[in-house]
């Protein structure tokens, strides 16, 4: 029997280029980055080339980009870190129903340490409301987190207006672009985003490693503590080659994400649509 993988929302294969480029950081350039002598220097350099990479595809700066071991891990440390670094501002958070569990359980955690969250319904298409994110917000509401793309049904979220809303309250906001980076176009420039997540895995680069995009400003504590790595945000040993690999996974995604993508939304919303309607959910 044949087999043929269709679940690209939940990873992806490897790209021959990705782990090509990936091997030499295994055995020949195994230097630590945190090291002054050449080996390191040299894994270092090669950091800081897929830093850039990564950073261009959402029009960022490359010190804004934080590598971690995943999205699940870039979750946790945009939503945990603006919290306890804001504590003193407020205790009160607002994400949605829908969200992956890397937002839903870190947000169960900070309920239990006093924090307050407030998880708004979506519509029958997944859509969260304007409205109610503005109804939501308080004087005490120090973050919003609401993912891009739903990673079941595909819902875009408008981004741009919620951060527009989020800006103009003086909230931080988180935006968990898992499914969307290196897939459709993020404009950082343009976007009210204050911090948003990526994934390697998800754009044909190796497991493991993801990004926390963090604009420049942004009061934040980080999530892992030891060394200096990062910037002082995110401490461990870096990996080196998963960091290569996805900074060539990203290269190759922004050389080829077109807009034409967008133009599949209508048909995706019209197949949503069909299948709630056969299961008799509308």
């Amino acid at each position: 029997m044949k087999r043929i993988y269709l679940d690209y929302a939940a990873t992806t294969p490897m790209r021959p280029n990705v782990s090509v480029a990936m091997l030499p950081y295994f055995r020949e350039k195994f230097g630590n980055p945190s090291s002054l002598y050449f080996y390191g220097q040299e894994a270092k350099e090669a950091i800081n080339v897929a830093r850039e990479k990564v950073a261009s595809v959402i029009n960022a700066h490359p010190s804004e980009i934080v590598f971690t071991s995943g999205g699940t891990e870039s979750d946790n440390f945009a939503i945990a870190g603006v919290a306890w670094a804001n504590n003193k501002r407020g205790k009160h958070i607002i994400t949605t129903s829908i969200e992956h569990h890397a937002v839903l359980n870190i947000c169960k955690f900070l309920e239990n340490a006093g924090f307050e969250v407030t998880y708004l319904p979506v519509d029958n298409q997944g859509m969260v409301s304007l409205e109610d994110i503005k109804k939501a917000i308080r004087s005490d509401t120090i973050l919003i987190s609401i993912m891009h793309a739903n990673n079941e049904v595909g819902t875009i979220e408008p981004i741009e207006k919620i951060g527009e809303v989020a800006k103009e309250k003086g909230v931080y906001f988180h935006t968990d672009a898992v499914q969307t980076y290196g897939h459709i176009p993020i404009d950082l420039t343009k976007l009210n985003v204050d911090l948003l997540s990526a994934s390697a895995h998800k754009l044909y680069g190796p497991k493991g490693v993801g990004a926390l995009y963090i604009r420049k400003g942004v009061k934040i504590v980080p999530f892992l503590y030891g060394g200096d790595q990062e910037n002082k945000l995110r401490a461990s040993t870096e990996n080196v080659a998963g960091i290569v690999g996805f900074g060539v996974a990203a290269e190759l995604a922004k050389k080829e994400m077109g807009k034409d993508i967008l133009s599949l939304i209508p048909l995706r919303d019209k197949l949503i649509k069909g299948i709630l309607k056969k299961n008799k959910i509308l």
